[in-house]
């Protein structure tokens, strides 16, 4: 070959390799992981969207905590990772990727075995704001200190992250959940069984009932997983006994079942929808830390310790606004160990829903569930 030959295919070489760039910085900044030293946390942290709950044992001094948090590659959070910091309060983190082009800021608290409140009345709601330029409601519950500081400790969960992927630009009444001035006293929540349109019938989920729970969404497996994107429970010290409360109930005007193997909805002729409200009370262990969607009322679920729940009757139509008081059914051998107790190894969850097999997809358009003034009474 000429050296011209040698040269031409030299210089094509380069060119080649000079071609090859660098992977483009990431602009993902989220954070991933949360730890705390010396095996303060008394389980997984809860990480969403702008917002991390740091559960922590109950001898853990909260006014001097250092958590480590791992973020997606080459992201930065300022305070630094591992920086001393009093979270008697919510302390606030921002996350800047990689790129330098987008940065979120988080809040981050945290939540003893104990605190969780007793009493609901739905009294207060934060807006979220969603990608699609909607916005939704997110109920939360709000205590005040000797200092007269309020404080969000604990916000509910629902289903509404999941029905905003279809609901475009359309506010909080719009969603199956939300909050309403209709209250038994003052305001309340309102859960309503919508339609999904046709972007949820493409994707076998096409109708969205109206939930409300103590837990988290997880939107990761909202579209895959329904039943898994419910995980229901927080830490709980002491022994439920009641679950009360009021609700209204009126059931849509057509049942729809669900065929997944035809993949459509089938009205069920004389069928009526029926609502859901219930407690759970089970045993949080490091294979089943929640329960979800596919197990919560397992009658074969051996975490499950207690449970509590509207009789067949009660989940029928109820015009006007009706009382419950639920007693915590223990299942058959199922017995508290007071140290499990007292480290916060056992956890609560409340469930409310507008369609009682909504997480199949299957009930009645336009069901309509009104819940207020809820209390679970302890031994």
């Amino acid at each position: 070959m000429k050296i011209s030959h040698w040269i031409l295919a030299l210089s094509i070489m380069i060119s080649a390799v000079s071609c090859i760039q660098k992977e483009a910085p990431n602009a993902e900044c989220d954070i991933l992981t949360v730890t705390l030293p010396d095996d303060d946390l008394n389980r997984s942290p809860i990480i969403e969207n702008d917002r991390v709950t740091m559960i922590v044992k109950n001898h853990v001094n909260i006014s001097e905590l250092a958590p480590e948090f791992q973020l997606t590659p080459g992201a930065t959070i300022a305070p630094p990772s591992g920086t001393m910091r009093d979270f008697t309060y919510p302390q606030t983190y921002v996350v800047t990727s990689e790129d330098g082009e987008w940065n979120k800021t988080y809040t981050v608290s945290v939540q003893r075995n104990n605190i969780i409140n007793l009493k609901y009345s739905f009294e207060d709601v934060k807006t979220v704001q969603t990608l699609q330029g909607g916005s939704y409601d997110e109920f939360l519950s709000v205590t005040e200190d000797e200092q007269t500081h309020r404080r969000d400790t604990m916000f509910w969960a629902s289903g509404n992250p999941g029905f905003a992927l279809t609901n475009g630009k359309n506010g909080p009444s719009t969603y199956p959940t939300f909050q309403t001035s209709d209250g038994k006293v003052g305001n309340c929540v309102e859960l309503i069984t919508r339609s999904t349109g046709p972007w949820g019938l493409m994707v076998s989920k096409p109708i969205a009932a109206g939930n409300l729970f103590i837990g988290k969404f997880d939107m990761n497996n909202a579209v895959a997983k329904p039943l898994q994107a419910t995980r229901f429970g927080t830490p709980f010290t002491s022994v439920p006994r009641y679950f009360s409360g009021y609700y209204r109930y009126t059931p849509g005007e057509t049942y729809q079942n669900w065929n997944e193997s035809a993949k459509k909805l089938e009205t069920v002729p004389g069928k009526l929808d029926e609502c859901n409200i219930y407690s759970v009370f089970f045993e949080s262990t490091d294979d089943m830390e929640y329960l979800d969607g596919s197990n919560v009322l397992s009658p074969d679920n051996p975490n499950i310790i207690a449970v509590a729940r509207l009789s067949d009757s009660q989940r029928q139509a109820t015009p006007d606004w009706t009382h419950f008081q639920l007693p915590f059914v223990f299942r058959p051998g199922k017995e508290i160990d007071p140290d499990k107790l007292a480290n916060g190894h056992y956890s609560l969850t409340i469930v409310m829903s507008s369609s009682a097999d909504g997480d199949f997809f299957s009930g009645a358009v336009g069901s309509m569930l009104l819940v207020d003034e809820i209390e679970i009474t302890c031994q």
